[in-house]
């Protein structure tokens, strides 16, 4: 799998794994840990959670501004990993004082304090060094970030798993030892890197990757400070185009953690040879699925390219949105019976899950290289924040639109534009629609998009 590319990227997988089984485990505990601990009521929690994982993509575009301006991607990695170990530890501290709630509250905000500002220093300039390490037009760049993709969800796997085995147990008292696990796992991605950066991030003629302007060499200040061209603005704008089509997949993608869990929970046959099988489970069909599938995906992006065959980014990005679509398409096939009340086979969950995956692995990890490809030296890392933004907005609409899964027990029935949702069929139709047009348009202007993108593929 990393046979054809730098070791360098062996050591961001790495880093990026053991940072996202901190993000994902604590995730995990979140909401749990507010109910069950704090005492918050559900309202309560789902406020505080929103704010959260909305503010956890917007800082990026200040960690992304300072990387660019003043400290590099290696320092702005450093500080925002620190940043959140010492957030993740707080979430100790909070758990600590569950109990004392003059003391465990504040604590747990202040840890979310330290978790938003970590995340935006970190996320942008690790995605950054990822596309670094390459020439200016190497095909293997699509490749590599759908290697890096698979850190990602390694560790997203993992995560719930410890930190759930051990801070998920019924008892208040133990989700300190979940968040601690976290912590644990942010330092050892820290570790790694700060012991093994210089040795291997680099360029392939062997110059240092990721350093602070003072560290840059003279061409590579010489590109920073040169002015921007009319196909800068333009590769600019295409960036910007794209990232409204990813908050339409994100929109559709994201019930994942919203109605498709409550379909999970309520409408889903979970029964195993006696044994209920909890709905949270159906989370890890995706990152098991990425694990399956990412490998595939990266050799057959480098054998279409050798063949001459490799669609534009605009296009793979259109084809994960149209995949999106198809996997509510064969959801429909499942919930005509739960419409009627029986509960379904989760054949039905598993198959979406499926294609989403596959939408997925065409759209984010080839988002996350074409920024790196478009955006200018200058602004690679802000760019990078640019396009996460894209998240706030589509996990603000996703929360949107779950609002309007249709609950028997509700005598007026949720609609939106005059459309009334009357059962399971006609919710899940609002997402094949959405995401099948904003395919379509996307289709429509990849040819424009990739003349604007002048020469990166």
């Amino acid at each position: 799998m990393f046979k054809q590319h730098p070791v360098g990227l062996r050591l961001l997988f790495f880093t990026e794994m053991w940072e996202r089984f901190s993000y994902y485990g604590m995730r995990a505990l979140l909401s749990l840990f507010m109910i069950n601990a704090l005492l918050y009521d559900k309202a309560a929690a789902s406020e505080i959670y929103g704010y959260y994982t909305a503010l956890v993509y917007l800082t990026p575009l200040l960690g992304g501004y300072i990387a660019d301006r003043y400290w590099g991607n290696r320092r702005s990695i450093v500080v925002g990993g620190t940043l959140m170990a010492i957030g993740q530890f707080a979430l100790f501290a909070s758990g600590s004082f569950y109990d004392v709630p003059e003391l465990g509250r504040p604590l747990f905000f202040m840890a979310l304090v330290f978790l938003i500002f970590g995340n935006g220093f970190f996320k942008p300039n690790i995605s950054t060094m990822v596309g670094s390490l390459y020439p200016a037009g190497d095909r293997r760049k699509d490749s590599a970030y759908t290697i890096f993709y698979m850190g990602v969800n390694l560790g997203a796997l993992l995560s719930p798993l410890v930190c759930g085995y051990l801070g998920d147990t019924g008892n208040p008292a133990d989700f300190k030892w979940g968040f601690f696990s976290a912590g644990v796992g942010m330092v050892l991605g820290i570790i790694t890197f700060v012991s093994l950066r210089n040795k291997y991030l680099v360029t392939p003629d062997g110059q240092q990757i990721g350093m602070a302007p003072s560290g840059r060499t003279q061409a590579h200040l010489d590109e920073i400070n040169r002015k921007l061209t009319k196909q800068d603005y333009e590769r600019i704008a295409v960036i910007f185009i794209l990232a409204v089509f990813v908050i339409a997949f994100w929109t559709a993608f994201e019930q994942a953690g919203i109605s498709l869990t409550f379909f999970a929970e309520e409408q889903t046959d979970r029964s195993l040879l006696g044994w209920t099988i909890p709905a949270s489970y159906f989370q890890s069909i995706n990152p098991v699925m990425i694990m399956i599938l990412a490998p595939f995906f990266a050799w057959l992006w480098l054998k279409l390219g050798d063949r001459g065959w490799e669609p534009s980014s605009p296009t793979k990005m259109a084809m994960g949105i149209l995949l999106v679509s198809l996997g509510y398409v064969f959801i429909l096939g499942g919930v005509q019976g739960a419409d009627s009340g029986a509960k379904v086979s989760p054949m039905w969950l598993l198959g979406l899950y499926t294609i989403h995956t596959m939408g997925e692995l065409c759209l984010s990890p080839i988002g996350l290289s074409m920024v790196n490809k478009l955006a200018p030296i200058k602004f690679a890392s802000l760019m990078m924040g640019v396009w996460y933004l894209a998240n706030v907005v589509a996990n603000f609409t996703a929360g949107q639109l779950s609002a309007l899964y249709p609950d028997p027990a509700l005598a007026v029935k949720p609609q939106i534009f005059g459309f009334v949702i009357n059962n399971l069929s006609d919710f899940f139709t609002i997402f094949v629609i959405f995401a099948a047009v904003a395919a379509g348009i996307l289709f429509l202007l990849s040819k424009r998009l990739q003349k604007m993108m002048h020469g990166v593929n």
